[in-house]
This record gives structure tokens, C-alpha cells and sequence, in this order.
């Protein structure tokens, strides 16, 4: 797979396979992640693998809700470890929003396995190894979470789908910030912000984003979030399916 050549039509996708088959093998994916990876991949074809300029909004507006926030967390799951794990520990060190592990296949040697490898792309401490808090209405192992972290967060960052869980978290009245490629899924419809876009592109966009918003005063970035329709971002995105 690495020896694929840049020029190859198809080179960007199939490196993205490569990561998550790697992750694989290395413990950090599970072997459902695969799944879902393909099934994202199939909706990217739909959108032109490009980011969207709804997409583009929403991650603008993301950007601005977590600086805004007094209490902010980055989800980690396996597929996201895998992807984008360099750009996550960016997006955490300039928002001040810890990472946090938390994952359906759950098994502590994988969270570790996560931990260590964000800690191998630069990040410091990484939250998940001892949840010591649950979310209410959920009976996966993705209930367990950090009371420091996701429990007590204001704002939840969820780079990849994960529906029963947004949707228990919008019940606790917190504001997630969902990467989901497709726009009628659970997670996409429930989310206070969905961002329908492919992670490898979403997150280093918004650590751009946010680098440039760090400029702006609250004001500024209150009207941003506000001017934000996440109705329209979602019928803007299946409009471009369609």
C-alpha cells in the first residue's frame, strides 16, 4: 500500500485505508472500524471528496464554540487515533481541550494502546484510562468517561460518528461538535453542530481555523456560533448528494 505512487487517482483514499488497516494491526482500530471507515468513504465519493462550503461553515463555527468554551473535550476513538492523530493533539494544544479515550470496543489494553499513540504524535496527558464517571441512559462501554473530562465538558468535540452516544450527551445539555460524512445519520441529526465531512479533512482544517480565531474577541466569535444554522448546513449537504 505505501508504495502506491502520489500520482495514482486514487492515492489520497487508499492512504486513508492504509491508516486504518494499520490501526488494525496495531491494536488502535477495531476490526468494526473498517466498516465504518468504508461506509464514510462511500458517502465521500457523493460530496466529491472535498470539503463542502456547508461543511466549511460548520467547521468555522465549531472552531469558534469550543474557544468559547469555558469547559472543552476532544473524543478519541479508535478510527480517529488512526486517521488524524498528529492533527488532534494540534487542535487539543491550541484550544486547551484535553483528549479524551473513549470507545464502544472497549478494552483497556486498546485505551492504552490509543493513549501511547497519541503520546508518540506529541501529546501530552490523554484522558480515558480510568473513567470514573457514566453518561446517563447509556449501557455500552462507551458510557464510561472522566469526570474531569467528558462528563463535566460543556463542549464534546466527536471526530467520528458515534449516534446513541451524541445523543445521550445532547441530554445532559451539552453542545457536541459531531464529524459525520453522512447527514441523515443519528449522530448528524442530533449533533449541535455536524460537521459532514471526511475527519482527514475536517480536523486540520479547524486547527487552521482556530489558530486564526484566537485573534478575534468573544464578540465576534459568539456571532459566528450564532449566525450558525445547523439545519440548513445538513439540507445544504444532501442537497449536494443529491
Amino acid at each position: 500500500m505505501t508504495d502506491i505512487p502520489p500520482d495514482h487517482p486514487r492515492y489520497f483514499s487508499l492512504m486513508t485505508r492504509h491508516r486504518i488497516v494499520s490501526g488494525v494491526e496495531k491494536g488502535i482500530t477495531s476490526q468494526e472500524g473498517l466498516i465504518a471507515q468504508g461506509r464514510g468513504e462511500a458517502f465521500d465519493y457523493l460530496i466529491g471528496e472535498e470539503t463542502l462550503p456547508s461543511a466549511h461553515a460548520a467547521e468555522y463555527a465549531a472552531s469558534a464554540m469550543i474557544l468559547l468554551a469555558k469547559r472543552r473535550i476532544i473524543s478519541v476513538n479508535g478510527n480517529a487515533a488512526a486517521l488524524v492523530p498528529a492533527e488532534l493533539v494540534q487542535l487539543s494544544e491550541i484550544t486547551g481541550a484535553p483528549l479524551e479515550v473513549n470507545l464502544f470496543y472497549r478494552t483497556e489494553e486498546r485505551v492504552l494502546k490509543i493513549i501511547k499513540h497519541l503520546q508518540a504524535h506529541g501529546a501530552g496527558q490523554v484522558l480515558g484510562a480510568q473513567p470514573d464517571a457514566a453518561i446517563p441512559g447509556l449501557t455500552s462501554k462507551r458510557s464510561n468517561v472522566c469526570h474531569s473530562g467528558i462528563y463535566l465538558a460543556y463542549v464534546v468535540f466527536v471526530p467520528m460518528e458515534d449516534g446513541d452516544r451524541c445523543e445521550a450527551l445532547v441530554g445532559m445539555g451539552k453542545q457536541v461538535i459531531a464529524v459525520d460524512l453522512n447527514p441523515l445519520s443519528r449522530t448528524a441529526q442530533q449533533a449541535t453542530i455536524s460537521i459532514v465531512d471526511n475527519v482527514v479533512r475536517a480536523v486540520p482544517n479547524m486547527v487552521e481555523m482556530v489558530r486564526e480565531l484566537k485573534s478575534r474577541d468573544e464578540g465576534y466569535l459568539q456571532g459566528v456560533v450564532m449566525d450558525f444554522d445547523n439545519k440548513k448546513g445538513l439540507a445544504d449537504a444532501m442537497d449536494s448528494i443529491i
